[in-house]
């Protein structure tokens, strides 16, 4: 906030956990992470000694270190206060990967769209695209802190949703949206189809029968 208006930019503290956020911890069974596209805005990165690198900032002797160094990091610091939280009973944590927004032919506010109307094969998914990259970082950092965890009597695992996402174009429905508040802007991001969304708890559920069965309650 800058005289009482919101900037646009955001500070990441990486040594540092929010604490509304963790406040709950100590009480849950199960944890899910869900992140990823909040990192996709001008952001300051800080550590112990200050400023540390950005994303999006174009600021004169700050290294723009973009989304996936961001992402990662700051998953990793999660992932491991949950592993050092002692008061902590979770015996699961999952993170839910990078769900891709669909934009075709540039971002939201130059030019780009969503019009699929149908899905697209599996052979036809981009497994070399930003999306993916960003899936894979976040798996690197669960399966960090699942290695450490198990040593902990804690569980770490995936709720995986990149691959199954990267097929549905369709889900959004973008300029189908009939958007009223932001004329000449399509929004891949927020305005979902039901149907692949939906599916996510059907992963979900999976997991959790999976997951008990290794648990000792």
């Amino acid at each position: 906030m800058i005289n009482g208006s919101s900037s646009g930019t955001f500070d990441l503290y990486l040594n540092k956990i929010d604490e509304e956020w963790s406040k709950d911890l100590p009480v849950l069974d199960y944890v899910i992470i869900s992140d990823a596209h909040w990192f996709f805005r001008p952001i300051y990165l800080h550590d112990r000694t200050g400023v540390v690198g950005c994303v999006y900032c174009n600021t004169p002797n700050v290294t723009d270190y973009g989304v996936g160094f961001a992402l990662k990091l700051a998953l990793r610091s999660a992932l491991k206060h949950i592993n050092n939280c002692k008061k902590c009973k979770a015996r699961v944590t999952l993170v839910r990967t990078f769900s891709p927004s669909h934009f075709e032919d540039g971002a939201w506010n130059t030019g780009g769209r969503c019009n699929k109307t149908g899905p697209l094969s599996e052979s036809e998914i981009n497994l070399s695209s930003p999306e993916w990259e960003l899936r894979s970082l976040q798996m690197e950092e669960i399966e960090k802190a699942r290695k450490e965890g198990g040593k902990l009597r804690k569980r770490f695992g995936v709720l995986d949703v990149t691959r199954a996402m990267m097929m549905r174009p369709d889900g959004h429905p973008g300029e189908f949206w009939g958007n009223k508040w932001m004329k000449g802007y399509n929004d891949c991001v927020h305005w979902c189809m039901p149907g692949p969304i939906d599916v996510w708890n059907d992963f979900f559920m999976a997991i959790l029968i999976r997951e008990a069965s290794f648990v000792s309650w």
